[in-house]
Order: C-alpha cells, then structure tokens, then sequence
C-alpha cells in the first residue's frame, strides 16, 4: 500500500473541489482556504491551501490529523 500524499504541487491540480474561506477574513488575502476532494484517491482528505497563492501548492491532511491540528492550535 502506498503511502498518502502530503501535498499537490499545483491547488489547480485538483479538479472539481469547492475552496472555502473563513467568513472571519478580512478579504485581504491573508488566510488559508480548504477543500475537500470528493473523488479520486484524495477522496476524504482535507486540502490547504494559501489564499495569497491559489494557483500554489497544497497540503493535505486526513480528518484525524486535521482535528489533532487544530486541537493543538486551541489549546
């Protein structure tokens, strides 16, 4: 088994996803945004990326890592 990816080289590589920013930002660019492929090996993952960078890289994280991650970040 082959192990899960840790990013895209290209946010643009994933066709077909939805990104979301936080309705907290300020509009100035300044955030990440996320998306969540639907299909695909990547179907289930979480993607991030900057909002500075849209057509740059993205880091993808499972659900699990995600929610230790923010957990992390809140506590």
């Amino acid at each position: 088994m082959s192990a899960m990816p840790r990013n895209v080289p290209s946010s643009t590589d994933l066709h077909g996803v939805r990104w979301l920013r936080s309705s907290y930002s300020t509009g100035a660019n300044n955030c990440v945004e996320t998306a969540r492929p639907c299909s695909g090996p990547l179907a289930g993952l979480l993607a991030v990326r900057d909002s500075k960078d849209p057509n740059g890289p993205a880091l993808l994280f499972s659900p699990g890592s995600w929610t230790d991650f923010m957990a992390a970040l809140v506590s």
